[in-house]
């Protein structure tokens, strides 16, 4: 009976693996720097050697070749009835002969024979007049030259101290290469220590804004690229700076508003819940509708308030949906929905074409909110003068004038502020924040806005926009 025998499988999860260490800039600066340098040495030192290389072979091929035609003009020697060149008898740095045709070798006294093979056979028969060649066996380099009928001069030296130098000269371009290289990388290391120093610094400062929240500038020195990157980093910290101020104003003064209206909501509520109490005074018809009155003028209150606060916050959002705007039917679309709660104020509108790219929502807001500012003001059976007209300079303007009591000196700078309500303004409905989106909006889209007096004696308001005419 066979036995099957099963053993635990590890199971190694591919997913779960270790994070690997990345190189820190400063490490990859320093060895791009040593690379840098080692490419550079390895080609130099390259170069340089295959220069001396070739230079060195050159001069002992060049040696060899004025020694041998030399040798080949020298008187001739006679030895017994043997004669062969002078030179044989005074070459004694080198290996020299004279070789036959037959392969016969003439040697000086004492002298050593040099490589003979068929390439010098072949210029003693007479087949070239000379050759040069390198004796793979005695590492020697090998010169013949035709000398006569029958015969040619073989000289030889050896490339042992050919080779010795160029052994020494690879060591020591090995020894500089390595001590550059060295060098390089720790000139990259300081280099980048240095330079990398204002990064360190803006690394340190944004990991502390983070933990902290604190948004005080980072000190900038020199004026270089790295400086301008501080320099930046403190605008935007500036810019989130001024938005988290405006978004603590905002709450603060919201706080503040709706404070009112809920506490006179509440105290009518409890009012009208403790008048419905088993043995509590009953209120008059006439006073619970003047409670109910008041609870429903306050439930508009705070609805205009919540919508305007919206208003404000949808206009703190990023430019995202821009596109061609018709200040004209943006007027006239505003001016319907104005004429409808206007009641007897009638409104004298001239209005020349303009385009620009814009939202069209929000300056349909702006407008409206000016028309309904000028109508709250107005008397009845008064008129509401809306002009625009392009000023010549790439702008053009939106007035809204009104025949009320206009506006007094000191709260003119005040009166696009959230929140502010002259004192005259106190008393009638609104939030005080419709002229404070109309300033907003025009912002959003590269305009100003202005507040004056109207020849008629009103309040005169202007929103100045950039654009083209159509």
């Amino acid at each position: 009976m066979s036995q099957i025998l099963t053993e635990p499988v590890s199971v190694v999860d591919v997913g779960e693996r270790r994070p690997q260490r990345r190189i820190s800039l400063r490490a990859r600066v320093s060895l791009l720097a040593a690379a840098c340098v080692a490419g550079v040495m390895v080609l130099v030192s390259l170069g340089a050697y295959i220069t001396v290389y070739n230079n060195l072979y050159q001069q002992v091929d060049d040696n060899l070749q004025v020694r041998a035609i030399a040798a080949a003009q020298t008187p001739q020697v006679r030895q017994g009835i043997q004669e062969f060149p002078g030179a044989l008898l005074s070459s004694t740095d080198i290996q020299i002969c004279l070789l036959d045709s037959d392969g016969r070798l003439t040697l000086p006294p004492g002298g050593r024979q040099p490589p003979v093979g068929q390439t010098e056979i072949a210029v003693a028969q007479g087949a070239a007049s000379s050759s040069i060649r390198t004796d793979d066996k005695t590492d020697m380099r090998v010169v013949s030259l035709h000398y006569g009928p029958g015969q040619a001069l073989v000289l030889a030296q050896s490339l042992t101290p050919t080779e010795q130098t160029l052994n020494q000269l690879a060591i020591v371009l090995i020894l500089i290469g390595g001590g550059g290289i060295i060098v390089a990388a720790l000139a990259g290391t300081a280099v980048a220590r240095t330079g990398l120093r204002p990064v360190e610094r803006l690394t340190s400062a944004t990991e502390y804004v983070a933990r902290t929240g604190d948004l005080r500038p980072i000190p900038v020195s020199g004026d270089d690229e790295l400086a301008r990157l501080t320099t930046s980093f403190n605008t935007m910290l500036g810019a989130v700076a001024e938005s988290q101020e405006r978004q603590r104003r905002l709450v603060a003064d919201a706080g503040h508003e709706l404070r009112t209206p809920l506490t006179s909501l509440r105290t009518n509520l409890e009012l009208l819940l403790s008048a419905n109490r088993v043995g509590a005074p009953t209120l008059s018809e006439q006073v619970r509708k003047d409670i109910e009155t008041d609870i429903k003028a306050q439930l508009d209150e705070l609805t205009q308030l919540i919508g305007d606060l919206v208003e404000l916050a949808r206009q703190d959002e990023p430019r995202t949906d821009f596109e061609r705007v018709e200040m004209i039917e943006v007027i006239e679309r505003a001016l319907d929905r104005a004429r409808r709660r206007a009641g007897e104020i009638e409104f004298d509108v001239q209005l020349q074409p303009w385009v620009l790219t814009g939202d069209h929502s929000s300056l349909e807001r702006a407008v409206l909110n000016l028309l309904d500012n000028a109508v709250k003001f107005s008397p009845p059976r008064s008129t509401v003068r809306v002009r625009m007209y392009p000023l010549g300079d790439g702008t053009a303007v939106i007035e809204v004038a009104d025949s009320g009591p206009g506006i007094a000196e000191a709260d003119l700078p005040k009166v696009f502020d959230r929140f502010y309500r002259s004192s005259e303004a106190r008393t009638l409905p609104g939030s005080g924040l419709g002229l404070s989106i109309v300033k907003q909006a025009a912002e959003r889209h590269g305009g100003t806005v202005y507040a004056g007096r109207a020849p008629e004696g009103g309040a005169l308001l202007t929103i100045r926009l950039p654009g083209a005419p159509a």
